[in-house]
């Protein structure tokens, strides 16, 4: 009898658990996409319909939205619209999109990251509004929200309407870090003039660019945000109980996005590894001239908050130092909503450099990718400024300059508290 009843305890102990695990794991929000089905397409009704979106654009359930609107008995869907990496995700990064046709659907798919970003009027020429669903990283310089812009342009110029889908940013809706793009940084991975870690979702950002004269000549959309339900400006993505669909191939669980502008720009010039090519994509820094226990020891000293730095070793499967051992650091955030970001990226250059003077990045990196590094940036004098003596304090205020004046600009168009 004993035995019975621990058991019948163990079960019920057990079960409570599991529930207890289900109710942590409840989708807390609901996207864009879930909205527009509770309304039944409302705003989309009558129209002929063209649709941005890639593997990310899923409701709740993880249905796409491609055969969501191709379902719905109201929506006439006419054409597909391919980013980086493809509606169904079949591209790699950076690898050019090819015109297709949807092997599910059948409808045309015409690419938006092949031998034009930007939708032409031929390619628009058969709907009557732009439908965008992508999940952003929240940093400037992936491409997906340089997308949404040219198409927002394209929209405008040809008069047709655009309906943002909207979804959370995986970062918050607080954390704001980095400079205003300036002119002559303008490109596809700095589109408009933005912090690098912007704090507003796509559809604030839609409108954010729309009403600021962001869009080429000053042009205007006719925009729609769909908003969420649920989303709180200080949920990050592991908050909203939604799952995730990598957003590109190196961003592959809810937290890659916190670092992806941890190393992403020391990655620009494929010098060290960032973890591309091994198991942990943007958490790490090594090569084989770095010895993990002291640039470990260099990195905690900072005492930066939120985040911790541990030795690693490593053998990376591809990329940069592919099948060589290298040593180096592992990037812990133990704290996103305290932890910088952007910031790690200098100060690893910063105590790379002191700690091991005859690799520092501007003496010894290929010169050829300075450009890039730049228009990531968003800034020459980044580069500049940092490479006389490999220091984060020359740089520190200027990286932070725009910060509180783009907060205090960009309320005006929050969606959500």
């Amino acid at each position: 009898m004993k035995k019975l009843m621990l058991l019948a305890f163990i079960l019920t102990a057990c079960t409570g658990m599991k529930e207890q695990e289900v109710n942590a794991q409840k989708i807390k929000i609901k996207t864009g996409i879930e909205v527009l089905k509770s309304q039944n397409f409302k705003v989309l009704e009558g129209k002929r319909v063209g649709l941005i979106t890639n593997p990310t654009g899923v409701d709740n359930d993880l249905v796409s939205d491609v055969d969501i609107l191709a379902a719905a008995p109201n929506v006439n869907l006419v054409a597909l619209y391919g980013p980086e990496h493809g509606v169904r995700g079949n591209a790699h990064a950076g690898d050019a999109v090819g015109d297709d046709k949807d092997p599910v659907t059948g409808l045309p798919v015409y690419s938006l990251y092949g031998k034009t970003r930007k939708a032409t009027p031929e390619m628009l020429k058969d709907v009557d509004v732009l439908v965008y669903d992508i999940q952003d990283n929240g940093c400037r310089s992936f491409t997906y929200i340089s997308t949404m812009g040219l198409a927002m342009e394209a929209a405008a110029e040809n008069g047709k309407e655009f309906v943002v889908l909207d979804r959370p940013n995986p970062l918050t809706g607080n954390k704001i870090e980095g400079n205003l793009t300036e002119d002559d940084c303008i490109s596809f991975v700095s589109q408009f003039k933005i912090p690098y870690i912007y704090g507003l979702t796509c559809g604030e950002l839609a409108t954010y660019i729309n009403e600021n004269g962001l869009l080429k000549n000053g042009v205007k959309c006719k925009l729609t945000v769909v908003k969420m339900k649920g989303w709180k400006r200080n949920m990050d993505y592991e908050k909203t109980g939604l799952q995730w669909i990598p957003s590109s191939p190196h961003v592959p669980h809810g937290n890659s996005s916190f670092y992806y502008p941890v190393s992403g720009i020391v990655g620009e010039f494929g010098y060290v590894s960032i973890g591309v090519g091994y198991t942990i994509p943007f958490e790490m820094f090594g090569a084989p001239w770095i010895k993990a226990d002291e640039l470990a020891d260099a990195m905690n000293a900072l005492n930066l908050p939120g985040v911790i730095f541990r030795p690693i070793y490593a053998k990376p499967f591809y990329s940069v130092f592919s099948g060589q051992q290298i040593e180096g650091v592992q990037v812990h955030i133990t704290d996103m909503e305290k932890a910088p970001l952007t910031p790690i990226n200098f100060l690893f250059m910063q105590e790379a450099a002191r700690l091991y003077p005859d690799y520092k990045f501007f003496e010894k990196a290929d010169k050829g990718r300075y450009n890039m590094f730049d228009i990531v940036c968003g800034s020459k004098y980044i580069r500049e400024t940092f490479s006389k003596n490999h220091r984060w304090a020359d740089i520190e205020s200027y990286w932070n300059k725009d910060v509180e004046s783009f907060r205090t600009k960009s309320k005006k168009y929050y969606l959500y508290k």
